[in-house]
């Protein structure tokens, strides 16, 4: 395919008629900026908008309040594609060229890192501009559209695939912004499990003899260690796994969170519960096991030592990715027939400002040049290798691969824009890109060449069902067979995985005092 199909003619001629109110509803969901499983206000203008574009919508999918399913149309082919909308803590930016967290809120709010404001949107824009083609032109098939809360912690992707959400398609296409503008080969991302550990010290009152004392339960006795303690245990001797760690050159990682612990427990009385939770990221099912095992025993000995009990829940098991070239073929094809995206004045001129604002010298073109032209697959595969063991075969965590094992599955990546260093190894700060996603002027180039070229891939899809077959073909042979084949890797969580949603996550809340941040705001006396 040399040129675009009437068909397609018609899906981007949709896009660029919609992309402005399509480029508010992005600064939309970027302002609302809400962290994982809190993204309240952003998945209900999903399904508002999605419902006024006539698709049908299931809201609360899998158990997670936050999670939807958007389906227009009816028989096959069933093509689909997500959106992401969460938020990073301790990312709060304004859309300025000055490091400026957002107005009345704590520095350590969240923002928009990656941003998933741009992904879901410019997924959204392919698949609405699909569905215009498919009005338009009378064409069969049926779209499917997640809302996929929580991809900072890997969430809701494996617990849609649990619960046999993603069964029954024919191909699916996943979107990342990325310093290319390319599409995955055959390296894709590798696995990211997380758990939280909890302790509880349920009767702290037998871990001494207290017959001696004048009294019972004395608040002078010698105090239990406690829950805090045993989380405290817990870190430390999981340091010491860090040491025995494969090496992290290859992007495996293990990190910690401290959930709860302490609550202010008044006295000499121990902390009663606190809670832990790591997450952990390696290209192997295999690592991650045996990641998971020590970290079982680290949390036994961390109990006994400290008198308390604890017991484990998991937050996520994704599996790695499973590659389809014959499908990235043709999301590539498309996305050489829409170009690389192009940034006018309005971006180069606030790229500049950020960069006078940190003592750099202003670039007339201040975007750096991969950002800004297309690079074929196998380049870009040979680039991802410099850095890997000859055996890696999968690298980083994105919880998208839990698609690649239910149906054909491409990764686009388009360009988003980065700025030119001065010089070599200089690093901007992470503000600077976090703004960055917030100016339509430059965010829009990279979101919308993502819709046109999404739109442009299921159309084709779409108009000759055919074009699958050699996908399709792949997906069987890399399987053993598709779905259950002797290679498949079924979803690592049961049917009746309980998502977590309800722990204590960082959120916004609401008091009489107005939105507020979960993390109280500094005193202005408070040096920061």
């Amino acid at each position: 395919m040399t040129k675009l199909l009437p068909e397609q003619q018609t899906a981007l001629a949709w896009t660029a008629e919609h992309q402005p109110r399509l480029s508010r509803f992005c600064e939309e969901i970027w302002h609302y900026a809400e962290p994982a499983w809190r993204e309240y206000r952003s998945a209900a203008a999903y399904c508002e908008l999605l419902e006024a574009e006539g698709f049908r919508v299931e809201a609360g999918t899998g158990g997670m309040p936050t999670a939807f399913l958007a389906t227009f149309g009816d028989g096959p082919p069933v093509l689909g594609s997500y959106a992401e909308y969460d938020a990073v803590p301790e990312n709060s930016q304004q859309p300025v060229p000055r490091p400026a967290p957002r107005e009345g809120l704590h520095p350590y709010a969240a923002g928009h890192t990656d941003p998933h404001s741009a992904l879901g949107v410019a997924a959204l824009t392919g698949v609405l501009a699909a569905r215009a083609a498919m009005q338009r032109h009378g064409l069969r098939g049926t779209l499917r559209f997640f809302g996929e809360p929580a991809e900072k912690v890997c969430g809701s992707k494996p617990v849609h695939a649990a619960k046999g959400y993603y069964d029954g398609a024919d191909a699916y296409i996943a979107y990342h912004p990325n310093p290319y503008n390319t599409v995955a080969w055959e390296t894709q991302c590798g696995a990211y499990w997380s758990a939280q550990y909890v302790f509880e010290c349920a009767d702290p009152e037998t871990w001494i003899d207290q017959t001696l004392l004048p009294y019972r339960h004395s608040h002078a006795a010698a105090r239990c260690p406690g829950a805090l303690d045993a989380a405290c245990l817990m870190y430390t001797m999981t340091k010491y796994l860090k040491e025995a760690m494969f090496p992290h050159t290859g992007t495996w990682t293990l990190n910690e969170f401290m959930m709860v612990g302490g609550q202010c427990t008044s006295d000499n009385l121990p902390p009663r519960y606190a809670a832990i939770q790591y997450a952990w990221r390696s290209p192997s099912l295999g690592i991650q096991e045996q990641v998971a095992r020590v970290l079982e025993a680290n949390a036994a000995h961390a109990a006994a030592a400290t008198h308390c009990r604890h017991r484990v829940r998991w937050i996520t098991r994704t599996r790695v990715g499973l590659p389809n070239r014959a499908l990235a073929e043709i999301v590539y094809r498309n996305l050489e027939l829409v170009g690389p995206p192009a940034w006018g004045e309005d971006a180069r001129r606030f790229g500049r400002a950020i960069q006078q604002s940190l003592g750099v010298v202003p670039m007339d073109d201040p975007f750096v040049e991969t950002c800004q032209r297309l690079t074929p697959p196998a380049e870009y595969e040979a680039r991802l290798r410099e850095a890997l063991p000859g055996w890696q075969t999968h690298f980083t965590s994105d919880d998208y691969v839990e698609y690649t094992w239910h149906a054909p599955t491409a990764r686009l990546f388009t360009g988003r824009p980065r700025l030119r260093p001065p010089r070599p190894g200089y690093e901007y700060p992470a503000w600077a890109a976090n703004a960055l996603g917030g100016v339509p002027a430059c965010i829009d180039p990279m979101t919308f060449t993502a819709g046109r070229t999404i739109a442009a891939s299921l159309v084709e899809l779409l108009v000759d069902p055919g074009r699958l077959a050699k996908a399709r073909a792949e997906f069987e042979e890399r399987t053993g067979g598709g779905v259950a084949g002797s290679r498949w890797v079924a979803p690592l969580l049961p049917r009746e995985f309980v998502a977590p949603v309800d722990l204590r996550w960082p959120e916004y809340v609401t008091t009489p005092r107005g939105e507020e941040w979960w993390i109280p705001t500094p005193h202005p006396s408070s040096p920061r």
